[in-house]
């Protein structure tokens, strides 16, 4: 299930009577290690050894320990006694392992036999890199960054900013500025905008991007934690993130991908804990507590999410990312108007609105509709459509809200069928288009719109009670009935959609719809008139 805080604890029992059993060794080491417990986990691998038992996880505990303690003559040994990780690890490992014995000749062999394996070479050049610049070395290191052998690489996050260090150091300033802003544009986090405000005022950069050969050895388990998180490998990710973090605690993007890692396991109460390790005065603090609130929001602890937001927007409210954050869960809240303003507070922010900002404007318009603030909200919504024109999400929603108006139907049709080409399979949208279809008059072509959204989407209220008016209006009533009953059923449900009117559905059920109409003062239902020169099908 992924809760590894209590399968250490039951483990950790279960070897108190039986601590000679393998499976229970192993398991109690995978908790631990996943837990972040690396010296528990140690410990129980030490016990394995001693039975003569072989586990790559024990192996993993063994090494992280080993490596924290620098004891790198351990860390040879094992390798050698084929007691390793993998041949990406090991060869790695054992490279930064030299370094670490004071052996630059030998780690720069390893490094380059590393190199030569299948599908190893541009991690292998990457790390000898970092090894040439964590000595000083910074001509040889500038080489290999600028070589293609490093590939991919060389435009990471942790890569760019390394080299950036190291074209620093080499006084080669405007390179680095260059750098930055190919790689990441004018959108930059605190730690990238702080380095690029160093560069571009020509200032040297110390290289603590790798301070030791322990740090190299975190690096590389946290590369392969990259590698890993890539190939929907959570458990393994999860194992060498907490190396690295081991290894080197403060390697925040090592904490960010096991916090990130136990999120999507669903394990919100470890994913809390772990982005909550990130200190306040680290450049990534901000990106720490955004996952933390997000991990509290799924615990339902709303209302501290959103005290994490506020302290947020005024320790960085500087940053876009922190208002828009804040905006969406006061929308979901359903408190618009804090919303509003919210969204205002990170569209202030931008020195450029761009295609990017769209779902701002859109996110702004929702909650300007939900206080009837139409004028406003149409604006944002048509604001969002210029920046994004084809955006389906805001198509439906501005066209399904004419509709609903009785405005502009002729447009809203036009944005809607738009939106079903662009989203076929979207029931919200495939239900919008019958529902304007309706409001035209146009039942006929209305109901195969709405069975199918009905299909798509068989459980929603909303859809099912629009069906039901569909077929009342080409005179299927029994199936109208049938369909408004549906709807009740599922309008009842603690999740049903805050649009469904059950007054109404329950009083169309007891009079029909066409004294519906009547009783609210609406027009009669009334089809719209064939097209010239058009069959009945439109």
């Amino acid at each position: 299930m992924g809760d590894f805080e209590a399968a250490a604890r039951h483990y950790g029992r279960a070897l108190a009577f039986d601590n000679d059993n393998p499976e229970l060794l192993e398991r109690a080491v995978l908790a631990n290690m996943s837990l972040g417990d690396v010296e528990q986990a140690a410990a129980v691998a030490d016990r394995m050894a001693d039975l003569g038992l072989v586990s790559q996880i024990a192996q993993m505990a063994l090494i992280t320990r080993d490596g924290q303690a620098e004891k790198y003559a351990a860390i040879l040994m094992a390798i050698e006694a084929d007691r390793g990780l993998g041949p990406l690890s090991d060869r790695l490992t054992e490279a930064w392992a030299q370094l670490g014995q004071g052996d630059m000749s030998a780690a720069l062999v390893a490094f380059d036999e590393a190199a030569q394996l299948q599908g190893l070479g541009p991690f292998a050049t990457y790390h000898k890199a970092l090894a040439l610049a964590s000595v000083g070395d910074f001509e040889s290191a500038e080489a290999l960054f600028a070589g293609s052998e490093i590939g991919g690489m060389a435009m990471t996050r942790r890569g760019v900013m390394a080299r950036v260090q190291v074209l620093s150091q080499l006084d080669r300033f405007d390179e680095a500025v260059q750098l930055i802003d190919t790689a990441f544009g004018a959108d930059l986090d605190p730690g990238l905008a702080a380095m690029r405000a160093s560069v571009a005022a020509k200032e040297r950069l110390p290289f603590d991007h790798i301070r030791s050969a322990r740090d190299g050895m975190a690096e590389v388990f946290y590369t392969v934690a990259g590698a890993l998180s890539n190939e929907n490998s959570d458990d393994l990710t999860l194992l060498y993130a907490r190396m690295a973090h081991h290894l080197r605690p403060d390697h925040t993007d090592a904490i960010l991908l096991a916090a990130e890692v136990l999120y999507q396991m669903r394990q919100y109460k470890l994913a809390e804990r772990t982005y909550a390790e990130v200190s306040a005065d680290d450049p990534s603090f901000h990106a720490a507590e955004l996952g933390r609130t997000e991990a509290l929001r799924q615990q339902d602890q709303t209302d501290d999410a959103l005290a994490v937001l506020e302290a947020l927007a005024e320790s960085h409210g500087d940053l876009p990312i922190v208002h828009s954050t804040r905006a969406d869960l006061l929308r979901q809240l359903e408190r618009h108007d804090e919303a509003i303003a919210a969204y205002t507070a990170a569209l202030d922010r931008y020195a450029e609105i761009t295609q990017r900002q769209w779902f701002l404007f859109y996110a702004r318009g929702i909650s300007h509709e939900r206080l009837d603030h139409w004028d406003e909200a149409e604006a944002d919504f048509r604001k969002a459509l210029e920046l994004n024109p084809d955006q389906p999400q805001v198509l439906n929603y501005l066209g399904y809200s004419l509709v609903e108006q009785q405005r502009k139907l002729d447009e809203a049709l036009n944005m809607i069928e738009r939106a079903v080409a662009a989203r076929p399979d979207s029931g919200y949208i495939v239900d919008s288009l019958g529902w304007v279809l309706y409001r035209l008059g146009r039942y006929e072509e209305a109901v195969g719109h709405m069975e199918r959204a009905a299909e798509l989407m068989p459980i929603d209220p909303v859809v099912n009670d629009h069906l039901g008016d569909v077929y009342w209006a080409v005179g299927r009533k029994r199936e109208a009935e049938f369909m408004w009953k549906r709807a009740l059923s599922f309008a009842e449900w603690e999740d049903a959609s805050e649009d469904v009117d059950i007054p109404r559905i329950r009083r169309k059920i007891e009079v029909g719809l066409d004294l519906v109409l009547s009783e609210e003062g609406s027009e009669p239902l009334r089809a719209a008139a064939a097209t010239p020169g058009k069959d009945d099908d439109g």
